[in-house]
């Protein structure tokens, strides 16, 4: 069947307020000890459950309409499906992120001792959606543009192209990794380098046939780095040009970055992949032969993950397979899985390494 998806994916964070006469009371909570609460109204329902990828927690049934439970889910950024008789149902009263290629609910859960994402009392910068045409994929594409508190159009900045993993868009480090809270506050800190962020859709394609999927690392050099340097005042030249990513977007930063290492002087991969995690061949990996060109070629490459990622055998591999290269590697582990909790704590390491005079 033949898909239209519109260019632009709504999110939703705050709750809906409802009609409480229609709608009931309902919500969520977060207690303490990474536990929420949630009441949800599904009334003709024979069973309902709180889903986080095959882990099952149901929710018991309190009145003729409304469904109770509290579920652990422990610290961090964390995406479920609620269940009603077996079918996903996206619940309004929940918030509402994109993921695993659809909408989903979600719940933030703060990070005990981490407070380097807040609001309060500094400035702020901005990112707007950008769109730019693509002569790879023949249609129009989408990026999102982070601009510094204190951006000067006639000032030149460096830039960071940031990607999303799998089944998330360009939206996904803004409201999911906070990246601009992250940002602000290290750049009020003096902690970072006034820079431009940059990020695309990892996931354009022409077509759903594994042929048109995933084309994202040539559009980026093909059209979305040329747009940006016509559109914004920014350096050119490689050591003021940077690429990261988290999980596909890893892969993405390592396929791009040492196929050419002409064009950038920065790497960061987080839950980060050099190889792709089912086998393959791997030609960008033939730089990692020569460590004299590899060395002088970044500044920085950082590899990071969780120590309970999901794919932590895969890292290890990579880790192997580096051994006897001679490479210069920076690599952090952070406690968590493959989410967000740990991408927000790499992209909070990596930014200060990054343009530094």
């Amino acid at each position: 069947m033949k898909k239209q998806w519109p260019l632009d994916t709504a999110v939703s964070f705050d709750p809906y307020a409802g009609e409480p006469n229609r709608d009931g009371d309902q919500g969520y909570e977060i207690l303490e000890g990474g536990k929420v609460f949630f009441r949800i109204k599904a009334p003709n329902a024979k069973e309902v459950a709180i889903d986080q990828f095959g882990n099952l927690q149901p929710l018991t049934k309190v009145d003729e309409e409304m469904w109770e439970g509290t579920v652990t889910f422990g610290e961090g950024f964390k995406y479920f499906f609620l269940k009603i008789d077996g079918a996903d149902v996206l619940n309004p009263y929940l918030p509402i992120g994109y993921g695993c290629c659809r909408p989903m609910n979600f719940v933030d859960i703060p990070v005990t001792g981490e407070d380097w994402d807040g609001l309060e009392g500094i400035p702020h910068g901005s990112a707007a959606r950008h769109y730019y045409p693509s002569t790879v994929t023949g249609k129009v594409e989408s990026c999102l543009v982070y601009l510094p508190p204190r951006f000067d159009g006639a000032k030149k900045y460096p830039v960071l192209y940031l990607q999303h993993g799998y089944g998330e868009n360009e939206t996904g480090w803004v409201y999911q990794g906070h990246l601009l809270r992250i940002a602000d506050q290290l750049l009020s800190k003096g902690e970072m380098q006034e820079m431009i962020i940059v990020m695309g859709n990892g996931m354009t394609q022409i077509n759903f046939a594994e042929s048109g999927r995933m084309l994202f690392p040539e559009v980026l050099l093909k059209d979305l780095i040329p747009y940006i340097e016509s559109n914004f005042n920014v350096y050119t030249d490689k050591w003021h040009r940077a690429m990261a990513g988290l999980s596909m977007g890893s892969y993405q930063t390592s396929i791009v970055t040492l196929s050419n290492p002409d064009l950038f002087g920065y790497a960061g991969v987080f839950s980060g992949f050099l190889r792709f995690p089912r086998g393959g061949e791997e030609k960008h990996l033939a730089l990692l032969d020569d460590s004299e060109k590899f060395n002088e070629s970044f500044k920085v490459f950082y590899r990071a993950m969780g120590t309970e990622d999901q794919f932590y055998g895969s890292f290890a591999a990579d880790d192997e397979m580096l051994a006897d290269k001679n490479v210069n590697m920076i690599r952090r582990t952070f406690p968590g899985g493959h989410d967000w909790s740990v991408w927000r704590r790499c992209i909070h390491d990596f930014l200060p390494m990054i343009f530094k005079d």
